[in-house]
C-alpha cells in the first residue's frame, strides 16, 4: 500500500522520524511508540479503533496522525469505561509529561484520603494499558503523555470546565496579570519578593504544592474563607464577586488562593484545589465496576413458562397486526412513516397502548413481514415473507422475530419525540435508527445472563453498571433510555420472564437456535373449538393453521388469553361469504371442527346472511348496483342514507353511483344490505386474505455504529501494508552524488530524470542491491517502495518488492524517481 500524498497539519507527536542511533531510547513521538509495537499490538489498535482503517494508513506516521485527529479521539474517548476515562482526565490536568507516581497520586490521593485507595492503585495499570493500547497515551512510565487532542478535549479552559472540576494552574491564571500585582500576592502570601514575574509565579506554585506550608497558610485563614473554598473545591472552580468583596474573599484573593478570571469572576487555582482535595483529581474515583446483584430470584421453570407465554402472545399479536393491513393498509406519509391516526387504529386493533403498538409495528418491519407496496398511492402491506413466516412452526416463527429484534437499530421508543429540526418522529419513519441500540441491547442481556438462573436485576443497579462501562458524555441520556426500553421489549417479546433471562433467551444471546428449547414449553395446537349458544366459539389453545385462518375470517376475536373467544356476527359471516365460502361450506366447517353441537342461532345466522348475500351486485362504472328486484332498488334510492353515494337509475334493474366500488360496498352494508362485488364479466369477486402483498422486499439493514469491525484477514493485510509503507518511508538513503542534487525530505517521493532512473535500476540489478523508488499507479495514487531489481527490459523493471514481500513488475514511466539506500539498509 502506498502512502499517497500527505496533506494537512501534522502533530509533533506523529511526525518525528526515528534516528537509528537512538535505538532503544524512549520514544519521542506517538509514531515512534507505535513503530515499536509488534504486529499483534498494531492489529489490536486497529480492531479497537476501526475508523483508523478507512482508508488503510500508508505508514506508521500516517497512522499516528490519524489517531490524533479530533473525530477519532472523541470516538475513542466515548468507548472508555469510567476509570479509564478518569485516568485520561487526570493526565489532562497533570504536567506534560507526567511520571507514573504523580498520576497514581491524582487517582488515589494522599495517604488515607481515599477509602478505596488500594483498589484504585491495583486498577490503574489496566486502565493505563487500555489507553496505551488505543494510542491515547504514549511514553515510558516516567514520561507519560496524553495525545494532544485528548488533552485539549479534557483539560479545563475558561469556556469549558474540566470533567474533574479543576481550574487552571497558577501560571495559566496569572498569564495576563501585571507583574506588580503578582508581586503583591507573593508578599501577602508570606513569600519574599522576586525580581521578575516568572520567578514570582514559580514561588507561588511551589508554595501551593508544598503540603506543610500550604496547611500553615490555610490555618491563618478566617473560618468564612474555608466555607468559600469549600464551595469551589470540587467545581465549578469559578465564582462571581462584587466590586467590593467580603473580607474572607478579599483575604483569599490577596494571597492568590483565588485569582481573578475577569472583572467580576475569580477562579480557584488547580494547585490549591488539589491540596484541599487531598491530591485527588476526582471527587469519587471509580476503579471497580458496580455489581449487578439479583434483585429477585424465581424458579427457572417459572421464568421459562412465563417467557413462553409471552412468546406465544407475541406471535399472535404480530400476526393479527399484519393481517389487519392485508386488504387496505395505512398510507405512507409524504415524509415517510405512519400517521398518528393510523398508529391509534393499530393500537385499538391490538387492544394495547400506542407505544406498545409502535414496538410491534417496528418489529414486524424489522423482520421483513410488512413494507410499503411502492404503488403510486403508497401503502403499507404484508410482504410475501409473511406468508412463509405463517407456515413455520411457532418456535421457528418466534426465533425469526427475536433474531430480527436483537440487531435492529430502529428504536420504537423514540416515536412521538422530536428530532433536531422540531419534526415529530413517526413509526416506520426515516429518523428512528440509533446505531448504539444493538450494542446496548446485547449488553443488557449479557448482564442478565451473568446472574444466577432465575435472577432478575435491580434496574437502577443495571443502569449504574452500564453508565460505568460507557460513561455518558454531555447531556444525552439515550443509552440509559435504550437500556430501559430493552428490558421492556425483552419482557413482552418473551426473551425474559419476570425480568430474568429465559433458557431460550440465553440461547439467542449465545448465537444458538432457541427454537428447540422453546418448543417443549409451548402448548400443542388444537384442531377444534367449542361452539356456544351465544354466538361465540372458544378455542382452548392455539389453533392449527387452516382452522385458525378460516375461523379468523368467519368470526371476530372478542378476548384473548389462555383461551381465545371468537364471536360470530352478520359482518363476520358476510366476510367469509365474500372470501368465496358458501353457507354449505360454513355449516360443514363448523360441524367438523366443533366438539359441541352447532347451536341453532348460529345456523340461522349463517343461512340468513347467505340468503341476502349477493342479491345486490356492485361493479365499476365508476360503480353501479344491479339487482333483479327493482323494488329493492327503489327502496335504496328513497333511503336518505344513500344520498352521499351519488346514485341514479340507469335501467329498471341498474343504479349508477359516483362513489368508488369499495366505498359503495361499505355504504350499502352500513345501510343493512349485503351486496357482493362482481367482476367485469359479471362473476362474483372472491376476496381472499392474501390478496394484497408487496413485491418481495428484504428486511431493513441495521445502521452500523461507525465503521464495521475489521476481520482477521483485513487486519493482517492492513498491518502488512503499514509495515511496508513504513519501511519505504523510513529507509536511509545515500546522499545524491550529482552536484547540486538535493535528497528528498522525509515523506516526499524521490525525483530523478528518466535517464537517471533507468541507469540506477540497471546498476542495482547488476549489483543485486536494493533501491528506493517513488511510484504512481494507474489510479494516480502515489507510494514509496523498496525494491531489489533483477531484470530491466522493455520499459519495465522486475524485482523483489520488500514493501510487498513479493516479486513485482513496475513500468519505468510510472516511477517518479529512484534513490540508493545506505549500506546498512540494503
Amino acid at each position: 500500500m502506498g502512502t499517497g500524498r500527505r496533506t494537512g497539519r501534522r502533530d509533533q507527536e506523529a511526525t518525528t522520524v526515528p534516528d537509528p542511533s537512538t535505538a532503544g531510547s524512549a520514544p519521542r513521538s506517538l509514531a515512534e511508540a507505535l513503530r515499536t509495537r509488534d504486529d499483534a499490538a498494531l492489529a489490536a489498535l486497529l480492531q479497537a479503533r476501526p475508523d483508523l482503517l478507512s482508508p488503510v494508513p500508508g505508514d506508521v506516521t500516517q497512522l499516528a496522525t490519524r489517531a490524533g485527529t479530533r473525530a477519532s479521539v472523541v470516538r475513542a474517548l466515548d468507548r472508555l469505561d469510567r476509570f479509564a476515562l478518569q485516568t485520561a482526565e487526570a493526565l489532562a490536568v497533570a504536567p506534560d509529561p507526567c511520571p507514573y507516581p504523580e498520576l497514581e497520586s491524582l487517582l488515589t490521593g494522599r495517604q488515607g484520603t481515599y477509602a478505596e485507595e488500594s483498589a484504585a492503585r491495583a486498577a490503574l495499570p489496566k486502565a493505563l494499558g487500555v489507553l496505551r493500547d488505543q494510542a491515547l497515551v504514549w511514553g515510558d512510565e516516567d514520561r507519560l503523555r496524553l495525545v494532544r487532542t485528548a488533552r485539549e478535549l479534557l483539560a479545563p479552559s475558561a469556556s469549558r470546565p474540566s470533567p474533574t472540576g479543576l481550574g487552571p494552574t497558577v501560571a495559566e491564571a496569572t498569564a495576563g496579570m501585571s507583574p506588580t500585582r503578582i508581586q503583591e500576592i507573593v508578599v501577602a502570601a508570606g513569600l519574599p519578593a522576586t525580581h521578575d514575574a516568572v520567578s514570582a509565579v514559580t514561588a507561588l506554585t511551589a508554595l501551593f504544592t508544598d503540603p506543610e506550608r500550604m496547611s500553615a497558610l490555610l490555618d491563618e485563614a478566617p473560618a468564612e474563607a474555608h466555607q468559600v473554598l469549600g464551595r469551589l473545591v470540587w467545581g465549578p472552580p469559578y465564582g462571581e464577586v462584587t466590586p467590593n468583596p467580603t473580607p474572607p474573599v478579599r483575604w483569599l484573593r490577596d494571597r492568590g488562593l483565588l485569582l481573578p478570571a475577569s472583572a467580576r469572576t475569580v477562579v480557584l487555582p488547580r494547585e490549591v484545589a488539589l491540596h484541599l482535595r487531598g491530591g485527588l483529581a476526582h471527587r469519587s474515583p471509580e476503579p471497580l465496576a458496580p455489581r449487578v446483584p439479583a434483585h429477585r430470584e424465581h424458579r427457572p421453570q417459572l421464568v421459562d413458562a412465563n417467557a413462553a407465554g409471552q412468546a406465544l402472545a407475541a406471535l399472535s399479536t404480530v400476526e393479527e397486526l399484519v393481517k389487519s393491513w392485508e386488504h387496505t393498509g395505512p398510507p405512507v406519509l409524504r415524509a415517510g412513516g405512519l400517521s398518528v391516526r393510523d398508529l391509534k387504529r393499530a393500537a385499538a386493533t391490538l387492544d394495547t397502548t400506542e407505544p406498545s403498538a409502535a414496538f410491534w409495528v417496528e418489529l414486524a418491519y424489522a423482520a421483513g413481514l410488512l413494507a410499503s407496496d411502492g404503488e403510486a398511492d403508497e401503502r403499507y402491506a404484508p410482504t410475501p415473507a409473511f406468508d412463509t413466516w405463517c407456515e413455520l412452526p411457532p418456535p421457528e416463527r418466534w426465533s425469526a422475530l427475536a433474531a430480527a429484534w436483537l440487531p435492529a437499530t430502529r428504536t420504537a421508543g423514540l416515536v412521538g419525540e422530536q428530532d433536531s429540526k422540531g419534526r415529530t418522529l413517526s413509526v416506520l419513519g426515516p429518523e428512528l435508527d440509533r446505531s448504539a441500540a444493538p450494542e446496548i441491547r446485547r449488553r443488557v442481556l449479557e448482564l442478565l445472563s451473568e446472574l444466577p438462573e432465575g435472577g432478575s436485576p435491580d434496574p437502577d443497579a443495571l443502569q449504574a453498571r452500564l453508565a460505568w462501562e460507557r460513561p455518558p458524555r454531555g447531556t444525552s441520556d439515550l443509552r440509559a433510555r435504550l437500556a430501559h426500553w430493552t428490558l421492556t421489549e425483552a419482557e413482552v417479546l418473551g426473551v425474559t420472564g419476570r425480568g430474568a433471562l429465559s433458557a431460550f433467551g440465553r440461547a439467542l444471546l449465545e448465537h444458538r437456535d432457541p427454537a428447540p428449547l422453546l418448543a417443549p414449553m409451548l402448548p400443542e395446537p388444537v384442531d377444534h373449538v367449542l361452539l356456544q349458544a351465544d354466538l361465540t366459539a372458544v378455542a382452548p389453545g392455539p389453533l392449527r393453521r387452516p382452522l385458525g385462518d378460516t375461523l379468523a375470517v368467519l368470526a371476530d376475536v372478542e378476548s384473548k388469553g389462555g383461551a381465545t373467544v371468537y364471536r360470530f356476527t352478520p359482518g363476520s359471516v358476510r366476510r367469509a361469504l365474500d372470501a368465496g365460502r358458501t353457507a354449505v361450506d360454513l355449516h360443514a366447517f363448523l360441524a367438523e371442527h366443533s366438539r359441541t353441537p352447532v347451536p341453532q342461532p348460529l345456523s340461522y345466522l349463517i343461512d340468513d346472511v347467505a340468503r341476502r348475500h349477493g342479491h345486490l351486485r356492485v361493479g365499476a362504472a365508476s360503480s353501479y348496483v344491479r339487482c333483479d328486484d327493482d323494488g329493492m332498488l327503489n327502496e335504496i334510492l328513497a333511503d336518505k342514507r344513500s344520498a352521499g353515494l351519488g346514485l341514479r337509475r340507469l335501467a329498471p334493474t341498474v343504479l349508477a353511483a359516483q362513489a368508488e366500488p369499495g366505498a359503495l360496498l361499505d355504504g350499502l352494508r352500513a345501510m343493512g344490505y349485503a351486496p357482493a362485488a362482481e367482476s367485469r364479466t359479471g362473476d362474483v369477486l372472491v376476496t381472499r386474505a392474501d390478496a394484497h402483498r408487496t413485491q418481495p422486499r428484504s428486511a431493513p439493514v441495521p445502521v452500523p455504529d461507525g465503521p464495521p469491525a475489521p476481520d482477521a484477514t483485513l487486519l493482517r493485510a492492513a498491518v502488512r501494508a503499514i509495515r511496508a509503507g513504513d519501511l519505504a518511508a523510513t529507509a536511509v538513503r545515500k546522499e545524491p552524488a550529482a552536484p547540486g542534487a538535493v535528497a528528498p525530505a522525509p515523506g516526499e517521493l524521490p525525483r530523478t530524470s528518466a535517464a537517471e532512473t533507468l541507469a540506477t535500476v540497471q546498476a542495482a540489478a547488476l549489483t543485486g542491491s536494493a533501491v528506493w523508488i517513488g511510484y504512481v499507479n494507474a489510479d494516480g495514487a502515489a507510494s514509496q517502495r523498496v525494491i531489489a531489481p533483477v531484470r530491466v527490459e522493455g520499459g519495465f523493471v522486475t524485482g523483489y518488492d520488500h514493501t510487498a514481500d513479493e516479486v513485482r513488475t513496475y513500468p519505468l514511466h510510472r516511477i517518479t524517481g529512484v534513490a540508493e539506500l545506505a549500506e546498512d539498509q540494503v
